[in-house]
């Protein structure tokens, strides 16, 4: 199992910086759903199957964006926002 996660960290780190950042904004949607959905008038049952499935995707996109981004892009991205403030 440790082998197969290795592999799958190795083939997400070969992507590229926006494909990161792609991944990363993904994750927003995801989160924004898994809450806005307890509005809907469905049973409890569906509720708590709903939130498990989409904020389970929300997690997902966001482990996956910040493993294919790395150290480097996150300070990248960082950096981009700290220049934005002054």
């Amino acid at each position: 199992m440790k082998r197969l996660i290795t592999k799958i960290k190795t083939q997400l780190q070969k992507l590229s910086f926006r494909t990161g950042v792609v991944l990363l904004v993904m994750c927003v949607p995801f989160y924004i759903l898994s809450f806005a959905q307890m509005a809907l008038p469905i049973s409890v049952k569906a509720k708590g199957v709903l939130w498990a499935v989409l904020f389970g995707l929300a997690k997902t996109f966001q482990y996956a964006g910040i493993t294919v981004l790395g150290v480097e892009g996150v300070k990248r991205i960082k950096s981009f926002f700290k220049k934005k403030k002054t």
